[in-house]
């Protein structure tokens, strides 16, 4: 990494992105009534099936965060990168304006640049260092 602070811009990353998914894990793993209304509207799922779901990705997210935490892997980061745009998309399909939608870049913007800032793999292997 060419930077002269790289090691702190990492640690400010990793600790942005595992607050992310920690704090969204929180609100998951609480039964959000909107995110399971909105997964209920989006799959067709009852109530009872959408609540299941978002339990569990409250789970996943906490794995998220530790990971990222703990040791951040490329394509957990790609995952986070992926989920934060789904989910800050999810809004304006919901009906709620696109300005939902912009300000949490950060969901998937902060998982992409630790991606980045990490390096691209150049192989299946790499996905998983």
């Amino acid at each position: 990494m060419p930077w002269e602070n790289s090691k702190k811009i990492e640690w400010v990353l990793r600790v942005a992105v595992a607050g992310e998914f920690f704090g969204h894990a929180m609100f998951a793993l609480g039964g959000k009534a909107d995110w399971i209304k909105w997964t209920s509207m989006l799959t067709g799922a009852s109530f009872e099936t959408a609540a299941s779901l978002i339990t569990l990705v409250g789970i996943l997210d906490v794995f998220v965060a530790v990971v990222v935490l703990v040791r951040p892997v490329r394509a957990i980061l790609l995952w986070a990168a992926f989920w934060g745009f789904w989910t800050a998309l999810v809004r304006p399909l919901v009906g709620l304006p696109v300005w939902d939608f912009i300000e949490r870049f950060a969901n998937w913007g902060a998982p992409l640049a630790l991606l980045l800032m990490l390096g691209w793999p150049k192989s299946i292997k790499d996905w998983l260092k």
